[in-house]
Order: structure tokens, then C-alpha cells, then sequence
């Protein structure tokens, strides 16, 4: 679908304006996932809520997405991927627009964790799947893989000075309907979209499956939440659950009994899939998708990488707007840099990848990553100065993006044509499974912080502490990994 002249040329005209409207919905997914850290106050005061509720509700939208995101993958080849795109871009709107009006903290719920989350999960694997169906050319596809995937980063990256804008002159709501918007816009533009047509054989969808993955992560990141109110090892108080006292003051955490619950259900779920399989019907994904040392590996490291960014974004938020009484749009321009070095090494992306291997780029990027974090924290203290935020967000910034990309192609280009979708679910759904528990776990550590407390270096040292495991992870990505061949259903 690559080649030029004639009819080839058509379709690739076609094939590339549809690009635009795939990488504005990747833009604005991630978008919604980072400018509510700006607003954290605001929203609070005005819905009358606390710190705690509203990284609650950026905790619970991320999980969605990761939670979902698998069976939006699968669903797309049931029910075609531009129908998939065009539902999700509806569903989030609506979400949106239920935002943007809502009173109080359970609405907000709905419409951005729930709906929000449900039309990310909907619309975000069909862009990944449209743009490997419409580029026949590795190379191509690889170019405009990178476009999506700088997309998502400058979505992030962008969002705490977008929406500080919007909150500051006009209100947290308006970030929402300008949501809306967008989202309007992006239908309008993807009409055109040339969905290849599907198998005439199509998949039947495994409800089993996506209830129990869904559980699995919902139950794991739920179990992170708690470490803010019950503590990492004991619990601090009691534990109750309608009125029941679970776990007393001093016995082991409730964080551990939710994880340990979720781990028993993502390994039913491997075992329900693996069942499926054997048996020749079609699990959710199959579990030979995880038998690639080199995309686990990659995987790894795309959970890293946005468990860090949107990490030390919630906590430099949340600092500098409840420390140093920062408003929204302080907090925006002071997290500028981290855009700026975002934007930088997204541009030169593809020319990065055209000299260096994805290996390379991603341990690279880490590196780079770290030093940012190690910069932010030796220059800091409980009153640093503005400029001393500066160099350590622009490398965080850089960093991130040297490897976002490179992460994305090195999991996709270790398999074949055949599940691409399957694999592309699985990496959106690590990926947003890392934005969500970046917010929990640094959330939990400045959860109740008392103003000018270490709790806030301390957040940033654990951040720091997972891009180091990043880093070691890329190491040990094979030299020359091999393709591996696998039947996905």
C-alpha cells in the first residue's frame, strides 16, 4: 500500500492523510492522562474533594485504559477497526462533556475514569493496528509508528501546560470541553479512514478472558491505592469493609492482600488462555506472545517509561501546587522544559533510529532519564528555586523521548504480520498499566504529606529508583533479536 504512482499512489496518499487524525487521538488520550496534575487543586477545591480523590481519579482512568485495553484490541477484529475508532472517539466525548459539568467527585468519576478510560481503550488500538494494516513497508510503517508514538508523549508531556492554561484563565472544565472538541474534530477528519476489510471468519471475543484480565490489573493497582491510607507494611489503622474490621492496626497491609488476589487472577487468566488455545478456540491473547525475551524486555520498559514520566509529573504537581502554592498555570510553564526536551527528541526520532539500533536508543534514553531525575533532586530542597527545576525536567523530557518510539518498534518488530494486533493491544495496555501506577505509588508516597516534609524527595528517589530498573531491563535486550513465529487465534 506504499508504492508510489498510479493506483499505489492513491492508496498511499489515503493511507498517509489518515495519519493526522490517528495521531490527534493518541495526542489527546494522553493529553487527558497528564493536565488534570495541574488542576489537582482547583478540581479539589471546587468539587470540595481531597488531593487523595483526584489522584484516585487519574489513577482509576489510566487503569481503565490498562484494564481494557487488550479486549479493545481483540474487539477491533471483530467488529472492524475504523468502527472501533469512531465508538471510542464517542464514548470519550461523551465522557468528556459529563466532566466537564460534573458536581461532585462521583460524577467526575463516571465520565473521565469510566468513560474517558472505556473510549481510550476502544479507540487507541485501532490507531496502532490501522497504521501496521495500511504500511506494507517496514520502514514506512516504522516512520509513522514513531509519529503516533511522539504523539503520546508530547500528549503527556503538553498536557500540564495546556491544561494550567485553561485552568488558569478560564476554568478546569473548559480542559474538558476543549476535549470535546477535539474529539469532534478527529471524527470529522477520520471519516475518510480506508479500513481494509475483515476476515470473513472473525474471532469469537472471550468474555472470560477480559473479565479476569480486567480483575487481575484492577485489583493490583487498587492495592497500590491503599499503601496511602494503610501503609507498605503494616497496616497503620484498621481495615474495614462494611463496617467488618478485615485487617486490624499493626497486621499486614491491605495492599498486599489486593495485589496477591490480583496475581491469583492474571495467572487464571494465563491458565484460561492457555486453555482456550489448546483447545483450538481464540483466548483474548495468546500467552505465546509472551515467550519473546526481547519484547518482554521491551514491554518492561515501556511500563517504565511512563510509570516514571507520569510519576514525577504527579509529584512535581502536587509540590509545587500544595508546597509552594503554585497555580495551575506556574505549575504548566515551570514543567515546560520536560515538553520542550519531549519535543526535541521526538522530532529527531526517526533520524535516531536510521543510526542507532532501538537497543541502543532505549538504554540511552533511561540513561539520559535518570540523570534528569538525579539532577531534580540534587538541585532541590524543600524551597528550591524556579531555574533549579529546569535542567533536570528538560533531560527527564529528552530521555523519555529518545526511547518512547524506539520502545514501540522493538516489541512490534519482534513479531509477524499475523498478530500484530494482539501484540499492539498488549503494549497499550503495559503502557497505560505504567502511567497508572506511576500516580498510585507516587501518589501513595505524598499522600497526606505534611508541607515542607521529605515525603516529596522521597517520591521522586522511588521514581528515580524505577528508571535505574529501566535502564538495567534495556541492558539486557538481545544484541540481534530473532522474530518469533506464533499462532495467536
Amino acid at each position: 500500500m506504499t508504492r508510489t504512482g498510479g493506483a499505489g499512489g492513491v492508496a498511499l496518499a489515503t493511507a498517509k492523510a489518515a495519519v493526522l487524525p490517528l495521531a490527534l487521538a493518541q495526542f489527546v488520550a494522553s493529553y487527558a492522562a497528564s493536565n488534570m496534575n495541574v488542576a489537582i487543586t482547583s478540581i479539589a477545591d471546587d468539587l470540595g474533594t481531597s488531593v487523595t480523590g483526584i489522584q484516585t481519579t487519574i489513577t482509576l482512568f489510566t487503569l481503565t485504559m490498562a484494564a481494557l485495553m487488550i479486549p479493545g484490541s481483540k474487539l477491533t477484529d471483530i467488529w472492524g477497526r475504523k468502527f472501533c475508532f469512531l465508538l471510542g472517539l464517542l464514548v470519550y466525548g461523551a465522557g468528556a462533556l459529563l466532566a466537564a459539568f460534573a458536581q461532585g467527585l462521583p460524577l467526575l468519576m463516571i465520565g473521565y475514569s469510566l468513560l474517558e478510560g472505556v473510549g481510550s481503550a476502544l479507540l487507541i488500538p485501532p490507531i496502532y493496528i490501522l497504521i501496521t494494516v495500511l504500511f506494507d513497508d517496514t520502514t514506512t510503517r516504522a516512520r509513522y509508528f514513531g509519529v503516533v508514538s511522539g504523539a503520546a508523549g508530547i500528549g503527556a508531556a503538553a498536557g500540564p501546560l495546556i491544561g494550567g492554561l485553561i485552568t488558569s484563565y478560564i476554568s478546569w472544565r473548559a480542559s474538558f470541553l476543549l476535549q470535546v472538541v477535539i474529539v469532534a474534530a478527529i471524527a470529522w477528519l477520520g471519516r475518510g479512514i480506508a479500513d481494509p476489510p475483515l476476515p470473513a471468519r472473525r474471532p469469537a471475543f472471550d468474555w472470560v478472558g477480559a473479565v479476569l484480565s480486567a480483575l487481575g490489573l484492577f485489583l493490583v493497582v487498587f492495592g497500590v491505592l491503599q499503601s496511602g491510607a494503610y501503609g507498605w507494611g503494616r497496616a497503620t489503622k484498621d481495615y474495614a469493609i462494611g463496617g467488618t474490621v478485615v485487617v486490624q492496626q499493626g497486621g499486614v497491609s491491605p495492599v498486599w492482600i489486593y495485589v496477591g488476589l490480583g496475581v491469583v487472577v492474571l495467572a487464571l487468566f494465563a491458565v484460561v488462555a492457555w486453555t482456550r488455545e489448546k483447545n483450538g478456540r481464540t483466548p483474548l491473547v495468546s500467552v505465546r506472545l509472551f515467550a519473546n525475551l526481547t519484547s518482554n524486555l521491551g514491554l518492561l520498559t515501556q511500563n517504565l517509561q511512563w510509570l516514571v514520566l507520569q510519576g514525577a509529573f504527579f509529584v512535581i504537581s502536587v509540590f509545587l501546587q500544595q508546597v509552594r502554592g503554585f497555580s495551575a498555570i506556574q505549575t504548566g510553564l515551570l514543567l515546560m522544559p520536560a515538553t520542550i526536551g519531549l519535543l526535541l527528541s521526538s522530532a529527531a526520532a526517526p533520524r535516531m533510529a536510521r543510526r542507532h539500533s532501538q537497543r541502543r536508543l532505549i538504554r540511552f534514553g533511561f540513561f539520559v532519564t535518570t540523570l534528569g531525575l538525579v539532577l531534580l533532586l540534587a538541585l532541590g530542597g524543600t524551597r528550591p528555586s524556579v531555574w533549579s527545576f529546569v535542567p533536570g525536567l528538560f533531560l527527564m523530557g529528552l530521555g523519555v523521548g529518545i526511547m518512547l518510539t524506539a520502545s514501540v518498534n522493538l516489541v512490534q518488530s519482534a513479531w509477524p504480520e499475523e498478530v500484530q494486533g494482539d501484540i499492539s493491544g498488549v503494549s497499550r495496555s503495559v503502557s497505560n498499566l505504567g502511567s497508572s501506577l506511576g500516580v498510585a505509588i507516587a501518589g501513595s508516597l505524598v499522600a497526606g504529606a505534611i508541607p515542607g516534609g521529605g515525603q516529596y524527595f522521597s517520591a521522586l528517589v522511588i521514581v528515580g529508583a524505577f528508571a535505574v530498573l529501566g535502564w538495567i531491563a534495556a541492558l539486557l535486550i538481545p544484541r540481534k533479536p530473532a522474530r518469533r513465529s506464533v499462532s495467536a487465534g
